[in-house]
């Protein structure tokens, strides 16, 4: 079989599991903006515990990000965790790892927030692809069949993330088109 892609940084150098990374958008200016960890509105979860774009990419910097692969490198179409890394007090450390929440009905979408946990078969498996155009995509892909998840879809039952509007903030959510373009970029 083929030998599967390293996924590569801003620098061109392969992602490292015990590296941090910022999730960095494929655009600049106002179409631009990191990814970071932010409070989700009406949640009463503890913890921060939403998945959010900021709104440029002017003055403000990402969240840092690890990337947890089930075994060995970090490699194109390969499941994952993705995790918050940042310092946390001992009852926010779940709610570094991203997930999939449920069907959102007022949005009428899966909404990305954190609360999930490493190595599980749950809502907390993500792949990096290669984007049609150029950086990656993030997918979202549950391990068990997806009947909860009407994004998933093809053969691998993954889904797009991309971005709503969520109380005028930019939120990552699985969407049936226009995925985020991203780049990585090194801590």
């Amino acid at each position: 079989s083929p030998k599967p892609n390293p996924v590569l940084d801003t620098n061109g150098n392969e992602l490292n599991p015990n590296s941090s990374y910022r999730i960095i958008s494929t655009f600049w200016g106002a179409l631009g903006g990191d990814v970071y960890l932010g409070k989700s509105p009406r949640s009463s979860a503890p913890c921060l515990d939403g998945v959010f774009r900021y709104n440029s990419d002017v003055g403000t910097v990402g969240t840092p990000v690890r990337f947890i692969p089930l075994s060995g490198g970090i490699f194109e179409d390969q499941l994952m965790n993705l995790q918050f890394n940042i310092a946390t007090v001992k009852l926010c450390v779940s709610y570094t790892i991203w997930k999939a929440g449920n069907l959102n009905a007022y949005y009428r979408a899966m909404l990305l927030e954190t609360g999930g946990s490493i190595g599980q078969v749950d809502s907390s498996y993500f792949k990096i692809v290669k984007a049609s155009t150029f950086g990656y995509n993030l997918l979202y892909c549950p391990i068990t069949r997806p009947v909860l998840c009407p994004f998933c879809r093809g053969d691998d039952f993954c889904a797009k993330v991309g971005v709503i509007n969520q109380d005028g903030r930019r939120r990552l959510a699985l969407v049936n088109e226009n995925p985020l373009g991203v780049y990585f970029k090194k801590v």
